[in-house]
């Protein structure tokens, strides 16, 4: 059965390229099965996915490297910007682009009027595919013409729209890190196909990129000193304390601390784990090694990312684990086909350095006891409070659960329930790119709905036994502050303090 391949292509703009390169995969027998080529991005690059056996996709390479049009390489792209002066006389223009030819710079702008202001002058932008070969083209110009640099830039921010995907390669590794060029080429394809979908649906191409470059933009410089975090803290008896960190982006994590035992509810990211544990000690919990056990309550890399980076085993749901193992947020339900969702994974995990728990422990399939709408999975104990485990209807995601303890008052509603007024701004715009990116962070709306209205019941029907709140249900959602369910709706439980590296937890 033929197989899939992906490739990119860079073709000359000009009539017949495209006609050309299919027939090179029509004479091999190849089936293209998607293929994406837009001017407004780049005028150049074409994406194609194509079906045939391996052995005739190695013939379709070796023909398209053949005739220049199969792109291996990404480079890194320089950019210059200059006036140089060239004697009145003809093919003095011709002369001079036979240099930058040979150097097989690409022209982004030129400009002369021989009735202008600077008759002899003339200003040109190249992009070149390496500062190397741009240090040697400026070497021959100078020893030959009077120059003036205008610009010279080798982070390919100045590189202009002809090489759009190359300019973006080069931002994504300021994001990852130098990766593998075939990676790289991969990951664009990858992104290229999110674009193609959102533009079919009416999106513009150049705010999907936006989004995805503002993704892990936010992660990479929230990390580091760039960290902060909003925390609260809630005495839930003699002895334990619940602690709810809000990471600078993505989900919250929970710690009990109860003395002998800590455990934790959701991860966070890995990108931020570093930053984690240093919180942990200026505050006194620790460097992570207390915690025992770590609670999971569904598959997003916000909530489980940093699992594998502790010591403790993880408890999940199936589901849980098999969204892991896919690499497909989406799996599990309807919607599991998605390519946005699948791509958004890939990107997520990528840019968070995802490391979800190695070892786990999976809560036991429904038997017959429900709480609301909700089965019951199991019961725990977190340092002496009996907590439900139950079961979502999968609308935010396959496998996610919520803990409940009738007992204490105590709810955690994961990503199905949280206090949206109670986000900063910068949160706010963080979370807003998933759900541009994959049109609604629910990969089932009505049972979303469905869930979020049982939990807002079953929160009005509880009486929480912790001191100073009123009696009202403490619901601790997967993002925003620890809240309560009063008659106008969530308002925060307990004072959020904002902790940074630099000064520590600000009273």
């Amino acid at each position: 059965m033929p197989d899939g391949h992906s490739f990119i292509a860079r073709m000359p703009n000009q009539p017949g390229a495209l006609h050309r390169a299919a027939e090179i995969m029509k004479r091999y027998g190849g089936n293209i099965s998607r293929i994406h080529y837009d001017r407004r991005i780049d005028p150049q690059t074409v994406f194609f996915e194509v079906r045939c056996y391996s052995g005739t996709y190695a013939a379709i390479e070796e023909e398209l490297a053949a005739i220049g049009y199969l792109q291996t390489s990404l480079g890194n792209f320089s950019f210059l910007r200059f006036h140089v002066h060239l004697p009145h006389r003809p093919g003095a223009l011709f002369e001079f682009l036979g240099y930058t030819t040979a150097a097989n710079a690409n022209i982004a702008f030129i400009d002369f009027d021989e009735t202008g202001q600077h008759p002899d002058r003339v200003t040109v932008s190249l992009n070149l595919t390496e500062s190397r070969i741009a240090d040697e083209l400026l070497n021959q110009l100078k020893s030959r013409y009077p120059m003036e640099i205008l610009e010279y830039d080798t982070t390919g921010e100045q590189l202009d729209t002809t090489i759009f995907y190359i300019q973006l390669a080069q931002k994504l590794r300021a994001i990852i890190g130098n990766a593998e060029e075939d990676f790289l080429l991969s990951f664009l394809h990858d992104i290229n196909h999110i674009v193609q979908e959102l533009t079919n649906l009416g999106e513009d191409p150049h705010e999907v990129f936006d989004n995805v470059l503002q993704t892990g933009t936010t992660l990479k410089i929230t990390t580091g000193e760039g960290f902060y975090c909003d925390v609260q803290r809630i005495d839930v008896s003699t002895d334990t304390t619940l602690y709810c960190f809000q990471m600078p982006g993505g989900g919250n994590i929970f710690l009990f601390d109860g003395g002998d035992e800590q455990v934790m509810v959701d991860t966070g990211y890995g990108i931020y784990h570093a930053d984690v544990l240093r919180m942990f000690q200026t505050m006194g919990l620790g460097d992570g090694s207390r915690i025992t056990r770590i609670i999971i309550t569904h598959a997003d890399a916000d909530h489980c990312g940093a699992g594998g980076l502790y010591g403790a085993a993880a408890c999940m749901h199936r589901g849980t684990q098999d969204i892991i193992r896919e690499a497909n947020r989406a799996y599990g339900s309807a919607s599991q086909d998605s390519v946005l969702e699948e791509v958004y994974t890939t990107m997520i995990n990528l840019f968070s350095r995802f490391s979800p728990p190695e070892r786990v422990h999976l809560f036991s399939p429904a038997g017959g006891a429900v709480r609301s709408i909700f089965p019951v999975l199991a019961t725990l104990r977190i340092c002496g409070i009996e907590f439900e485990v139950l079961e979502s209807l999968g609308g935010h995601l396959y496998g996610q659960v919520f803990l409940f303890s009738p007992d204490t008052g105590l709810l955690f509603t994961a990503d199905s329930l949280f206090n949206f007024r109670s986000l900063t701004e910068e949160r706010r715009r963080y979370n807003s790119h998933a759900d541009f990116l994959i049109t609604s962070v629910n990969v089932d709306s009505d049972r979303a709905s469905k869930e979020r209205k049982a939990l807002v019941e079953l929160a009005q029907a509880a009486k929480s036994t912790i001191p100073g709140l009123g009696g009202w249900c403490i619901i601790c959602g997967g993002h925003g502050a620890v809240s309560v369910l009063e008659e106008d709706g969530l308002a925060p439980a307990a004072a959020c303090l904002r902790y940074t590296h630099a000064s520590g937890l600000q009273q």
